[in-house]
C-alpha cells in the first residue's frame, strides 16, 4: 500500500521529467504527505495535461459527503475495473500523482521502522492514479477534486518490507494512461503490470516520520547503521 509520501520538485523540475502543457499551480515541498492533504497531479482536460493539486484520498462523485476520502487512499489495481467507488474514475478519469518517494513499515506492530522507498536513482516519479470530482449533485458551489493511488502486488526489493506496493509508472505508461480514449481494461491492466517500476531502493529512516507533524528534510536522511529510529 502507499499510506504517506514525498514530492519537493519545483515546477520547472516536474515539467523536466512528466508531460505538463499547463501549470497554474505552486508546489509546497513536503516530506511527509498524509491522506487528505492536498497533493499534486498531472489531469488531462481537453487535450491538454494540466498540473492540478487533488485531495488525497478519493471521493466518489455520487458519495453523500466527503468524510470517506480518508479511507480511500488506495486502490487494488486487481479489482478497480470492477469496484463501484473506482471503475468510473478507472475508465474516465485517470491521472499521474508525482512524488520523490513514500514511507512504508518494516516489522511487527508495535516495533515497525519506517522505511523510505525511492528509484534507484532517485528521479522523481509518477503513481498511477484515478481522481474524480465532487460538488454533491451540483449543489456545492465548488467541487471538491480528490485521488487515489493505486497499488500491486510487491516486488522482489519491497516484498520483505510490505506485501503490496504502489503502482509507479515508466514514462512510456504516461500517454496511455492519460489518454480519455483509452477505456479498454485490458490494456489498462498490462499498463500496470509492464509499463511499471517494480525494483526499489529502501533505506531506514527516524520513526519521528510516524508523526505526520513531522515534516522537514531530515525525514529522508538514512539512519547511521545500528542506530535506533
Amino acid at each position: 500500500m502507499c499510506g504517506r509520501f514525498v514530492g519537493f520538485r519545483s515546477v520547472e523540475e516536474l515539467i523536466e521529467h512528466f508531460p505538463i502543457h499547463v501549470a497554474n499551480v505552486e508546489p509546497t515541498p513536503s516530506y511527509n504527505i498524509a491522506p487528505t492533504q492536498e497533493i499534486l497531479a498531472v489531469v488531462r482536460h481537453d487535450a491538454q495535461n494540466h498540473l492540478e493539486k487533488l485531495h488525497w484520498g478519493l471521493v466518489p462523485f455520487w458519495a453523500k459527503d466527503t468524510s470517506n476520502g480518508s479511507r480511500m487512499i488506495n486502490a487494488r489495481s486487481e479489482t478497480v475495473a470492477a469496484k463501484p467507488s473506482f471503475r468510473t474514475a478507472f475508465k474516465w478519469r485517470r491521472c499521474l500523482i508525482l512524488a520523490d518517494g513514500f514511507y512504508e513499515w518494516k516489522g511487527e506492530k508495535g516495533h515497525k521502522q519506517p522505511m523510505f522507498l525511492t528509484l534507484p536513482d532517485g528521479r522523481p516519479f509518477a503513481f498511477a492514479g484515478l481522481w474524480e470530482a465532487w460538488d454533491n449533485r451540483g449543489k456545492e458551489p465548488t467541487a471538491y477534486r480528490s485521488c487515489t493511488i493505486l497499488t500491486r502486488e510487491a516486488s522482489v526489493s519491497v516484498m520483505p518490507i510490505h506485501n503490496r506496493m504502489p503502482v509507479i509508472l515508466k514514462p512510456e505508461g504516461f500517454e496511455m494512461w492519460l489518454s480519455r480514449g483509452n477505456q479498454d481494461v485490458r490494456s489498462l491492466q498490462d499498463i500496470i503490470q509492464n509499463k511499471a517500476y517494480t525494483e526499489l531502493k529502501s533505506v531506514p529512516v527516524s520513526k519521528q516520520v510516524n508523526s505526520a507533524k513531522v515534516n522537514r528534510p531530515g525525514n529522508l536522511r538514512p539512519l547511521e547503521p545500528g542506530a535506533k529510529g
